[in-house]
């Protein structure tokens, strides 16, 4: 189950972002990220040592990553030279299954939702129209992969997060899905886990800084 939740989780993480489909390799899959500090980043959806060893040794590029659905203390001996893994960026792969709550925005606020280029997007702004919590998701076959859930400074501990998780799950139910995923930092695991989602594993982030 943990290899097939990642490979969810790549395939719409990479509508979410607009990237181009993930490309096979042997040891897993590799995503164009294009960005300067992360080229791209390579997810193996069953990690052991030999597998990250071939990974890794295909690895040119400074600034590529890999994502293992391992914690980073698991990570880190299988790492040669060249390779480090950020703590800091480490998530979690959490999963739910989706149920509607027909959820209403917290006095004061109003929401829209949006469709583009195969991204939904839900919106949520203030009574002077300033945005005050946002997020997206793809819908990809049974399960809907969740992306970018912000809530501004301003705005925090309303219930906007919850609002916006809850608003997205039932308009994924609307669209087939049955099954949400997602990468979480240690920020958002608080509120996924309010919500009912579960963790499946550590998200380990490994970058080649040589």
């Amino acid at each position: 189950m943990m290899a097939e939740l990642v490979r969810t989780w790549v395939a719409g993480w990479v509508v979410s972002r607009q990237r181009p489909q993930a490309v096979e390799h042997p040891w897993g899959l590799y995503v164009d990220v294009g960005r300067p500090d992360q080229v791209g980043r390579h997810v193996l959806p069953d990690p052991d040592e030999s597998s990250v060893r071939a990974a890794t040794a295909s690895v040119t590029a400074p600034y590529t990553w890999l994502k293992l659905p391992v914690e980073t203390e698991t990570a880190e001996p299988w790492l040669p030279a060249g390779w480090v893994a950020d703590k800091e960026e480490a998530g979690h792969l959490m999963a739910a299954d989706l149920r509607a709550t027909h959820p209403v925005a917290p006095a004061g606020y109003h929401a829209s939702l949006a469709t583009a280029d195969g991204v939904i997007h839900v919106r949520v702004h203030d009574a002077r129209g300033d945005l005050a919590a946002k997020g997206q998701m793809a819908v990809v076959g049974p399960a809907m992969v969740v992306d970018q859930v912000q809530t501004e400074e301003a705005h925090r501990r309303r219930g906007l997060g919850g609002f916006v998780m809850r608003t997205l799950a039932d308009r994924a139910l609307t669209e087939g899905a049955t099954l949400g995923v997602l990468g979480a930092t240690d920020e958002g695991r608080a509120l996924y886990e309010s919500l009912g989602w579960l963790r499946h594993s550590g998200l380990a982030a490994c970058i080649y800084r040589p």
